[in-house]
C-alpha cells in the first residue's frame, strides 16, 4: 500500500511551483480504472456448515445451549408416540423463542424467518415447519409444558448465579388481549336487562293463566330460579291448545268457523312463541353471561377470559378502557423470577393468589417481597406475616397512606385520630379542644375481598357547642373514631420496616428492577397485545416472552463480560484503540447487543 504520509520536501516543492506547475504535475498522473471484488449472485455456492456464519457471542448461541440443556424425558412426556413422525419439540422451541426474541408474534411471521434469518436456519437445522404447526405447537403443547419449562429455566439462573431469590421485587402491568375493543359485555347492564325480562316474563304468565280460565288456583308468582321451568311447562300447555285447535280445523269446513278458530289459535300461538323464541332464549343467555362474570364486572365477547381494564395508552395520557389482562410479574437482577396473569384490574387483590401460586411450584419461597403501596391492604399483609411462629417471608411493601402521613399538612390535620394523644391506661383518645373519646364497643366489617375486619369504636363525651367541631368532622352528633388495631399494628411494621437504614436501599431498586422489565418488554421488544386468546394460552404466550427476556438478559450478561475482558487484555498488551475496534466489530457486528 502507498504511504499516504506528506514528506518535507512535498511541502516545499508545493509552496515553490507556480499553481500552473501543480496543475500540469496532476494532469500527468496516470489514470486507473476502478476495481471491485468479484460479484456474482448467480453463481452456486455450497455451505458446509451454518454455525460458521454465527457470530461466537449470537444471542442463537445462548437459546441453543439453554434449550439443549433440557433433558428430552422432560419434554417427550407429552407425546403420546405412534402416528407421522412429529418435530423434534427442542427445534420447535428454539424457532418460537427466537422468533418471539426478534420481536416477532405471529406464527406466520416466524414461518418466515425460518426461511430468512440465518441464525433462525441454525437453530432449526434448515426444517422449516409451516405456521399452523408452529401455532398448534404454541398453542396446544406449551400450554402443558410451559410451566415445567418455565420453573426449569429459574433453576439453572440460580445455579449460575443470576439471581438468588432473595428480593423478589413485585408489580403487575396491563396487556391487551386479542380481542375487539367494542365487544363489552358489563355485569350492571345484564342484571338490570335481566330484570326487565323477568318483570315481563311474569306479566306474560298472569295472562297466560287468565286465559286458561284456572281462577280457581290462585296465581303465584315464580322465583327467578324457577322461571325457566314455569315457562317451559307453560309452554307445554300452551302446544297442546294449539294442537287442538288444528285438529278442529283440519275437521271443520266451514270458512266462518275456521276464521273463528284461526283467531282463537293465534291468541294461543302469541304467547307461546313469545315463550320459545324470546323468554327462554334470553334467560338462558342471562344466566351464562352470569357464569362468565364470576366475581368481574365485564367480559368482551371476542375473549370472554378478558376483562375490561383501564389502559394507559393514550398520547395524552387519558384512561382508556380495553379488554386484557392483568400480568403480576416479579424480578431480581431484571430476570423475570415467576409470573401470573388475573381477571382483576387492581393489583391489589392479585398479591394473595400470586404467592399462592407461586407457593403451589417447586421454586423457593423469596426472604423478601417489595412491591408499591398498590399491595399495601390489611389482608396482604396478614398473608406475608402468616403464622407468629413462622412468617411466609418478610416485605417491603407501604400503606396506602405512608407517603401522605409523613408531609406536614397530615400532622396538622385534627380529623385524623392518629394525632391525637392516647392514654393507653383508661384505653381514650383526647381531641384537639381537650374533651376525651373514650372506647365504646367492638365492630366487625367485611370488605370487599370478604375479609372481616374488628374495629373499636371510640366517641367523644360530648361534641356540643366545640368551636374544633367544622374542621373535625362533618357528623351531626359526637365525633366517632373507628380504630382497627391490627390494621394499626401492620401499618407501624411495615414503617420500620421501609425506614430502616438497609431495607431502604433494597426499596429503593424496585423501580430500577420490575419497571426496567415492563420498559423492556412493552417498550423495546414492543409486546403490547397478546396473539391468543384465552386465560390458559395468554398464560403461555407470556411465558414464552419471560422465557425470552431471560434468554436475552443472559445474553446480554455474557457478551458484556466478554467485551470487558477483551478490553482488560488489549489494555495489558497495549494494542491500539484502532485495532481494538478493528477486532472488535469485525467479529460482533451482526449481534444485537
Amino acid at each position: 500500500m502507498r504511504n499516504l504520509t506528506t514528506t518535507t520536501e512535498e511541502y516545499i516543492m508545493q509552496e515553490l511551483l507556480p499553481l500552473e506547475g501543480i496543475e500540469e504535475t496532476q494532469a500527468a498522473k496516470r489514470q486507473l480504472a476502478p476495481t471491485f471484488k468479484p460479484y456474482d449472485n448467480k453463481q452456486a455456492h455450497m455451505i458446509l456448515d451454518l454455525e460458521m456464519f454465527i457470530p461466537p457471542h449470537h444471542i442463537a448461541r445462548v437459546f441453543d445451549e439453554m434449550i439443549e440443556a433440557i433433558p428430552d424425558s422432560q419434554l417427550f412426556a407429552h407425546y403420546t408416540g405412534g402416528g407421522r413422525s412429529a418435530y423434534h419439540p427442542k427445534m420447535m422451541l428454539k424457532a418460537i423463542l427466537y422468533g418471539y426474541s426478534q420481536k416477532v408474534y405471529s406464527c406466520r411471521g416466524i414461518e418466515k424467518l425460518l426461511r430468512e434469518n440465518l441464525p433462525a436456519m441454525w437453530l432449526t437445522a434448515m426444517q422449516q415447519p409451516d405456521f399452523r404447526t408452529l401455532n398448534e405447537f404454541r398453542g396446544v403443547r406449551m400450554k402443558a409444558l410451559m410451566d415445567e419449562l418455565f420453573e426449569s429455566m429459574i433453576h439453572r439462573l440460580m445455579a449460575e448465579n443470576y439471581i438468588t431469590m432473595d428480593n423478589y421485587f413485585l408489580d403487575g402491568t396491563k396487556i391487551e388481549a386479542d380481542a375487539n375493543k367494542y365487544s363489552f359485555v358489563w355485569k350492571k347492564s345484564t342484571l338490570r336487562f335481566e330484570e326487565k325480562l323477568q318483570e315481563k316474563v311474569q306479566a306474560t304468565l298472569a295472562h297466560i293463566h287468565e286465559l286458561t280460565a284456572q281462577e280457581a288456583n290462585e296465581y303465584r308468582p315464580a322465583e327467578a330460579e324457577e322461571l325457566p321451568a314455569r315457562l317451559e311447562e307453560t309452554a307445554a300447555v300452551l302446544e297442546e291448545k294449539v294442537e287442538a285447535f288444528t285438529e278442529q280445523l283440519a275437521q271443520t269446513r266451514d270458512a266462518q268457523t275456521r276464521k273463528a278458530l284461526r283467531k282463537e289459535r293465534s291468541r294461543w300461538k302469541q304467547p307461546l312463541k313469545q315463550i320459545r323464541e324470546d323468554f327462554l332464549p334470553r334467560l338462558a343467555k342471562y344466566a351464562q353471561q352470569k357464569v362468565l362474570f364470576g366475581d368481574r364486572n365485564s367480559y368482551s365477547k371476542t375473549d370472554p377470559d378478558a376483562t375490561f381494564m383501564r389502559m394507559k395508552e393514550d398520547h395524552m395520557k387519558n384512561g382508556q378502557l380495553k379488554p386484557g389482562y392483568n400480568v403480576q410479574m416479579a424480578t431480581e437482577n431484571q430476570f423475570i423470577l415467576f409470573y401470573s396473569l388475573h381477571q382483576r384490574p387492581t393489583d391489589t387483590r392479585c398479591f394473595t393468589p400470586h404467592l399462592k401460586q407461586l407457593a403451589a411450584t417447586g421454586l423457593p419461597m423469596p426472604k423478601t417481597v417489595v412491591a408499591d403501596a398498590g399491595y399495601g391492604s390489611e389482608e396482604n399483609y396478614l398473608y406475608a406475616l402468616g403464622e407468629e411462629k413462622a412468617p411466609r417471608f418478610d416485605f417491603l411493601i407501604p400503606y396506602g397512606s405512608y407517603l401522605k402521613e409523613k408531609t406536614r399538612r397530615y400532622q396538622k390535620d385534627i380529623r385524623h385520630a392518629s394525632n391525637w394523644p392516647y392514654e393507653e391506661r383508661d384505653d381514650r383518645f383526647i381531641c384537639p379542644n381537650g374533651r376525651y373519646v373514650c372506647f365504646k364497643k367492638y365492630q366487625t366489617k367485611k370488605n370487599k375481598s370478604g375479609l372481616e375486619q374488628s374495629f373499636k369504636i371510640y366517641e367523644c363525651e360530648d361534641c356540643s357547642n366545640c368551636p374544633l367541631k367544622p374542621s373535625c368532622t362533618k357528623a351531626k352528633g359526637n365525633r366517632q373514631v373507628h380504630w382497627n388495631t391490627i390494621w394499626e399494628e401492620l401499618k407501624a411494621k411495615a414503617k420500620r420496616a421501609l425506614e430502616d437504614d438497609e431495607k431502604s436501599v433494597i426499596y429503593a431498586r424496585r423501580k430500577v428492577e420490575v419497571e426496567s422489565v415492563f420498559g423492556h418488554i412493552k417498550g423495546n421488544r414492543s409486546f403490547r397485545r397478546f396473539s391468543l386468546r384465552g386465560l390458559d394460552k395468554v398464560h403461555t404466550e407470556f411465558g414464552i416472552v419471560a422465557m425470552a427476556h431471560n434468554l436475552l438478559k443472559v445474553a446480554s450478561i455474557r457478551l458484556a463480560a466478554f467485551l470487558n475482558k477483551t478490553a482488560k487484555k488489549m489494555v495489558n498488551e497495549k494494542i491500539s484503540f484502532s485495532s481494538f475496534t478493528i477486532f472488535l466489530f469485525g467479529d460482533l457486528l451482526d449481534s444485537p447487543f
